[in-house]
């Protein structure tokens, strides 16, 4: 069965400082974050790449990563565009942003035909997510609602920056396995007393290092890019008029479904340890992080020799 692996890479990186930080150089062979998931997912069963970028990146994106990936799995691109909006709607005055991950996902609707998995670029997820979302896809498992997906459930402590706080959809799992409620975090952290840190008043008051949250890693079929179709007009229909910020985001789009009866979301958890690059001090520490995977044997120095 085919499967494509779509990378989120159109971010602006406000956060990270100078450079393009999807595009830093993280192996000894300039090999970039997005060489190593690219190479767990095609060691775990998918067959095709979709980078969703921004047109004024292309030719820099093409020649670090793209011609280098091309002849190692089918590679495609789109283009996610602040003024690409449905008939009808234009952007407001003012704002600069595109409109977040569900209008980045929503722009591979012409090109993605089969089961997915959704990654950020600036994310190391580890080898074991790729395979279980992969079987998981594979499987035609069906959980019994319009829409079935498949998250993975990464352990908080596993997932935090010693350089600042991080925004993670902090998840509740049922008996079932089944992903219950998401919430999109902001402002987490670690305290001197061992116990987590966030911005939403609610979330503090049960959240724990143990907790499984979603990294932006999803997995799901082509009927929900048609459901994103249609739900991103009633989003655009219902932003306030003078805000310029809000956005149209993954965890908040499947929050609703669930909340609305019509997607099961099965949580596969991973023990694999989550870094990335939010901020520009966290590079030199991801680079040490590769350095000992290779030491280790996970990979090799020469990641595509």
């Amino acid at each position: 069965m085919d499967t494509t692996l779509i990378i989120m890479a159109a971010g602006i990186g406000s956060r990270y400082g100078a450079g393009i930080k999807q595009l830093a150089k993280m192996g000894p062979n300039g090999e970039i974050i997005m060489d190593y998931s690219i190479r767990d997912a095609k060691e775990a069963g998918f067959n095709k790449v979709v980078f969703i970028i921004r047109k004024d990146i292309f030719e820099e994106f093409e020649e670090i990563i793209g011609n280098r990936i091309k002849d190692q799995i089918d590679v495609e691109y789109v283009f996610q565009e602040l003024d690409d909006l449905p008939e009808g709607f234009e952007v407001p005055e003012g704002r600069t942003k595109p409109w977040g991950t569900g209008q980045a996902v929503l722009c591979c609707k012409d090109v993605v035909k089969e089961p997915f998995v959704i990654i950020n670029a600036d994310d190391y997820y580890g080898k074991e997510a790729f395979v279980k979302l992969h079987d998981f896809l594979v499987s035609g498992e069906d959980l019994g609602r319009e829409f079935t997906m498949g998250m993975a459930g990464f352990i908080l402590k596993n997932t935090l920056s010693d350089n600042g706080t991080v925004t993670r959809g902090v998840s509740v799992v049922d008996e079932n396995g089944l992903l219950s409620q998401v919430h999109e975090t902001t402002g987490i952290m670690m305290g001197e007393d061992g116990k987590i840190k966030c911005d939403l008043p609610d979330v503090q008051e049960w959240i724990s290092p143990e907790d499984k949250v979603s990294m932006n890693m999803w997995a799901a079929y082509p009927e929900f890019l048609e459901f994103l179709a249609e739900d991103f007009k009633t989003f655009l229909s219902e932003v306030e008029e003078g805000d310029l910020k809000k956005e149209y985001l993954l965890p908040n789009i499947v929050d609703k479904l669930l909340k609305e009866g019509r997607a099961n979301v099965k949580v596969l958890e991973t023990q694999d340890r989550w870094f990335g690059v939010t901020y520009q001090e966290d590079k030199e520490a991801v680079q040490e992080a590769f350095a000992g995977l290779i030491k280790e044997g996970v990979y090799p120095a020469n990641l595509w020799g």
